[in-house]
């Protein structure tokens, strides 16, 4: 019989500090919800910033709101409920924003590394090939392939008798639910699928590598491109290694693990991709960029120094 909710069993390791928690998260996601809207309305009100590069940094920014929203909500309201428990729906509602919330972000920076090779290994048909047009199919794209991908896995687990109930996490992912089915239940399409959809993304890493290891070999040929890898890359490189390293981490812990790692490591370890590249995202780009520092600074200044309506 199918199970009405589950319990996220994760809190219990909170029942003593959740008042310096609920704050810590509220801040958390405060900074979160002001340095992505910062950068989106910047990238959006200025007509200068309307190129490739920046529009991708804009849609990186709404997708860290998009995944966090799947989160904070749910997790600052669990923090002041006496239970902690989630819908089935709505469990699978929130492993699927989460999963794509992660796997778009990948998606989205595998195309700021093809939009930055195309710059500096191929910059007389650069314009010729990153075309408005071009940009925006890609970005949907971006989005539409791990939503495509997700709502199949998220079917294929929907189909399974559910006969555990507790969810050892602070949230819902996908194959913890899964490991919660019924003894004797083949969970074997789950799994095949699952190791499916994670090739297409390793692929995409692989991608990214490539697309380095050409734009390096570029930069090593002139001191202007070696200036423009420095400016231009070096954010995105952060954003990548950050992922890469917090994503990796949470799979490994999460297929292979034991339960005998406090229950606060493993909290932290699953919570970790929707409070890092959310927030240092933003702030790489708004720092490293300097079209974008500019433009915040000019922005702030003339806020400052703008007549109070009376």
């Amino acid at each position: 019989m199918m199970n009405d909710v589950f319990t996220l069993s994760g809190f219990n390791e909170t029942v003593n500090h959740r008042a310096v928690v609920f704050s810590l998260t509220t801040l958390c996601y405060s900074l979160i919800l002001f340095c992505n809207l910062i950068i989106v309305m910047t990238i959006v009100l200025e007509e200068t910033l309307h190129e490739p590069m920046y529009i991708l940094v804009c849609v990186n920014c709404i997708n860290g709101l998009y995944g966090t929203a799947g989160f904070y909500p749910k997790f600052l309201a669990d923090l002041l409920s006496s239970s902690q428990v989630i819908s089935y729906r709505g469990c699978l509602c929130q492993a699927f924003v989460i999963y794509s919330f992660v796997c778009s972000d990948t998606s989205l920076l595998a195309l700021m590394a093809y939009d930055r090779y195309l710059a500096i290994c191929l910059p007389l048909q650069y314009h010729s090939i990153m075309t408005k047009k071009r940009l925006y199919v890609l970005v949907c794209m971006s989005w539409l392939m791990p939503f495509c991908i997700f709502s199949i896995n998220i079917i294929l687990t929907a189909r399974l008798t559910f006969c555990g109930t507790n969810i050892q996490r602070l949230f819902c992912l996908n194959w913890v639910i899964v490991k919660l089915a019924c003894p004797g239940i083949s969970t074997s399409i789950n799994n095949i699928y699952a190791l499916a959809s994670l090739s297409v993304y390793i692929l995409l890493w692989f991608f990214v590598v490539w697309t380095y290891i050409y734009m390096i070999k570029t930069c090593m040929q002139s001191k202007e491109d070696r200036a423009k890898f420095m400016q231009t890359c070096i954010p995105h490189l952060i954003s990548l290694v950050t992922l890469f390293i917090i994503v990796v981490s949470d799979l490994m812990h999460m297929r292979f693990a034991t339960n005998n790692l406090p229950q606060s490591f493993q909290n932290f370890s699953s919570i970790a991709v929707l409070f890092i590249p959310p927030l240092i995202n933003p702030l790489v780009y708004g720092f490293k960029l300097t079209k974008i520092r500019h433009r915040i600074f000019i922005l702030w200044c003339m806020r400052k120094n703008s007549p109070v309506s009376a």
